[in-house]
């Protein structure tokens, strides 16, 4: 049954929360730069490589420039206002200048004008290698290009010519550029010349079938205009006949009679009222016995003024004689019965004046009555006539509209034939493309530049990316930030030659002693100043320190997956030790696959299955190496061995080990991988801390993370990690103080071995 010694539960490690400087961010991108420095070069190459190819096989092409404006002063000679309306020319006008310029129509209308449908620049392949190369593989997988349709042929050229020419609006102007880019520059400033006559002659073809498409339709119109106003004017006339509506000089005759009986009406009144006080003044007159001057004169009646004279004449005579002789006195009566005479005629002559006047007041009053019935006669008349005129009105008022519409139509269509005359666009060409002198593509340096930047990019994204799915260790700061334990050791790969003759003649070896039939196992002795001897001795100085600390007597080798060399590692460690004089025993606790016994024993032998079994003491089956002193206990008959966790984790295995504890500074056992067997996983009763071997640049970091993940007792123990097999040539790039340049510049007059 196992028996596993429990310990208490670790707080685990975590990293620090940090958020990296400036500084650290800069070193990180040299390093990566570093690290995938011979990828950068090599797609940067090929980048600019490519643009030099693209430089010497793409022929020159030249750029002929041009400049139209929008003339916002409208043309005023033989044009008055336009038929369908002046448009304000703005920022949205000049944009949709611009699109009618880049539109199929006055690019097809250039194709057609300069017949570039038969140009091979237009319809063939195009120029320089990649061009032909293009059509190499058109003629390959295509039709053949004498049996192309005009069709194909028109669109070939339209999409070549579209991909050449450049429209723009310069600045916020009515300017508007034309570029065109050719392999030849006479035909570059000719096209772009075309384009902006195509554009005027577009224009002025739009505005001549617009207005002629208006005079047209202002034709139709005006005949139909013609035809409601003439209808409109007979129906007023026959109303006014069917009314009796008679219309003298704008008014009606009934308006007019009543206006002229009104008047005369006024007038007769006004008689009456002269009459009647003529007649009233002369009644009054009639009650006087002589009129006064006043009246006399008044009546302007020459006969009265001649009798009242008279009468003044006797009465002054009258009153003369009666002073003289009293009023008895004959001479006084016969002045006064004279005087009586002139009354009596005077009173005769205005009776008569009164009976005219009298007549004559009848007579106007006769008048004024005569007049007043012909007024209510009129008025009657003329009320019959105002409900007439309603509709009449109505009537007058559509011929005037359709007679205006009339007019107006006939106007505008006047108009409209003028400008068909004389079509105007507001486009000139101020600026025409002249030939250019000097190509426009391709530009060297630009070419150079994008491709130098395009390769930069692309080597930078491709190094990231391998960066990011390189999964692996291959440095000791990466083992340290993910694992949060320490690097001890990055050790080389190295090579060693292969052992002469068969298998068998290995295992044939003295079985005295430990066998040298493997080189890799005892390394370290073989090339002690080696780079790899090195750190090996980093191991050793770190178990050192740790066991000042604590009890660090028994060091257990594993690794996450078999293969990454935990085996040297564990061997050449212990003979470090013992090569240095220290008294080590080497374990082979790898009851799977015990390949440290293969490589150090000649032959099977018992071993740590026998000794934990009981079968034989310790001492029988240790073996030493007679150079180093180093001693083995090989892993003894395992083939049969179905639990060998059982075993590990056994009390025997416990005393083993306090027993080897008791007589060997340092004990190290190697043991089988983590994540293809669970037996290391019980051996952490007994072991004081692990060596972690990892392959540099082969286990994967999530191998490692679960192998370790689920061996917590031993993570908390563990000594260190091991970066195995590390390549020298490529370290540097990663780290640059692991690279085997310093060790060689510096040491190599002490016996540096590469």
């Amino acid at each position: 049954m196992l028996q596993i010694e429990k310990s208490p539960p670790a707080a685990p490690r975590e990293l620090p929360v940090h958020d990296p400087s400036p500084a650290e961010l800069l070193t990180s991108f040299v390093d990566l730069v570093r690290r995938q420095l011979p990828l950068i070069l090599v797609v940067v190459a090929c980048a600019v490589a490519l643009g030099l190819v693209y430089l010497v096989t793409s022929p020159p092409r030249f750029t002929a420039t041009g400049t139209m404006v929008i003339d916002t002063r409208k043309v005023q000679l033989f044009q008055q206002q336009s038929v369908l309306g002046d448009i304000a020319i703005d920022t949205g006008t000049v944009e949709t200048q611009v699109q009618i310029l880049r539109s199929e129509n006055i690019s097809l209308a250039v194709i057609k004008d300069l017949r570039l449908t038969e140009d091979p620049e237009f319809v063939g392949p195009g120029g320089g290698l990649v061009g032909a190369a293009i059509g190499f593989v058109a003629g390959l997988f295509g039709a053949d290009e004498e049996a192309t349709s005009e069709y194909e042929l028109t669109r070939k050229a339209l999409a070549k010519f579209e991909s050449e020419r450049t429209i723009k609006r310069l600045g916020l102007t009515y300017a508007m550029e034309i570029s065109f880019r050719s392999l030849s520059p006479d035909k570059a400033a000719t096209i772009a010349n075309a384009i902006a006559d195509a554009y005027i002659v577009d224009q002025l073809e739009a505005k001549y079938q617009a207005t002629k498409r208006a005079s047209l339709w202002l034709q139709d119109r005006i005949k139909e205009l013609r035809t409601q106003a003439s209808a409109a004017e007979r129906a007023v006339i026959d109303y006014k006949e069917k009314n009796n509506i008679v219309d003298t000089g704008g008014r009606l005759i009934g308006e007019q009679q009543l206006a002229e009986v009104n008047s005369q009406l006024i007038l007769a009144r006004a008689s009456t009222a002269e009459a009647k006080a003529r007649l009233d003044r002369i009644n009054d007159i009639l009650r006087e016995e002589i009129p006064n001057e006043s009246v006399a004169d008044a009546l302007k009646n020459e006969t009265i003024i001649k009798l009242r004279g008279q009468y003044v004449d006797l009465a002054a005579r009258e009153a003369n004689w009666s002073e003289r002789y009293g009023r008895n006195h004959l001479a006084a009566i016969n002045l006064r019965n004279q005087m009586q005479e002139i009354r009596r005629n005077i009173s005769q002559e205005l009776a008569r004046i009164q009976q005219a006047y009298q007549s004559d007041y009848d007579i106007a009053r006769a008048r004024e009555e005569s007049i007043k019935n012909s007024l209510a006669n009129v008025v009657s008349e003329t009320q019959l006539t105002n409900q007439a005129q309603v509709q009449l009105r109505e009537l007058e008022s559509n011929a005037q509209s359709y007679r205006a519409m009339y007019d107006s139509f006939l106007q505008r269509y006047m108009e409209a034939i003028q400008q068909q005359s004389f079509p105007i666009t507001e486009a000139r060409l101020i600026s025409p493309a002249s030939r250019p002198l000097k190509k426009s593509d391709p530009k060297a340096m630009i070419i150079l530049a994008v491709s130098l930047a395009g390769g930069l990019v692309l080597a930078f994204g491709g190094a990231y990316l391998r960066e990011i799915g390189d999964r692996v260790f291959r440095t000791s700061s990466q083992v340290e930030d993910v694992l949060q334990v320490n690097c001890l050791a990055v050790v080389p790969a190295i090579k060693t030659p292969k052992p002469k003759g068969r298998r068998g003649d290995v295992l044939a070896a003295p079985t005295d002693g430990v066998s040298r039939a493997v080189p890799l196992m005892a390394h370290v002795v073989a090339e002690p100043f080696s780079r790899f001897a090195e750190a090996v001795r980093s191991l050793k100085v770190a178990a050192d320190v740790n066991g000042a600390i604590k009890a660090n007597a028994v060091i257990g080798v594993t690794s996450a997956m078999p293969g990454e060399g935990k085996s040297t590692i564990a061997a050449n460690f212990a003979q470090l030790i013992a090569h240095a004089g220290g008294r080590v025993i080497l374990i082979d606790g790898d009851l799977r696959n015990p390949s440290t016994t293969r490589a150090l024993v000649s032959d099977a032998r018992p071993g740590l299955v026998e000794v934990v079994a009981g079968k034989i003491p310790l001492a029988d089956a240790l073996v030493r190496d007679a150079e180093t002193g180093l001693v083995f206990l090989p892993a003894g008959t395992t083939s049969k061995l179905l639990h060998t966790n059982e075993i590990l984790a056994s009390a025997a295995m416990r005393r083993l080990v306090d027993e080897a504890r008791a007589h060997y500074d340092y004990v190290v056992i190697d043991f089988p991988p983590l994540a293809p067997v669970v037996d290391v996983r019980a051996t952490t009763s007994i072991v004081d801390s692990y060596l972690f071997v990892i392959e540099w640049g082969k286990t994967r970091i999530d191998v490692v993370e679960h192998a370790l993940s689920g061996a917590r007792g031993v993570y908390e123990r563990l000594l260190g990690v091991v970066l195995n097999k590390a390549d020298t040539r490529e370290i540097g790039r990663y780290e640059h103080y692991h690279g085997h340049y310093y060790y060689r510049k510096h040491y190599a007059r002490y016996g540096y071995v590469e």
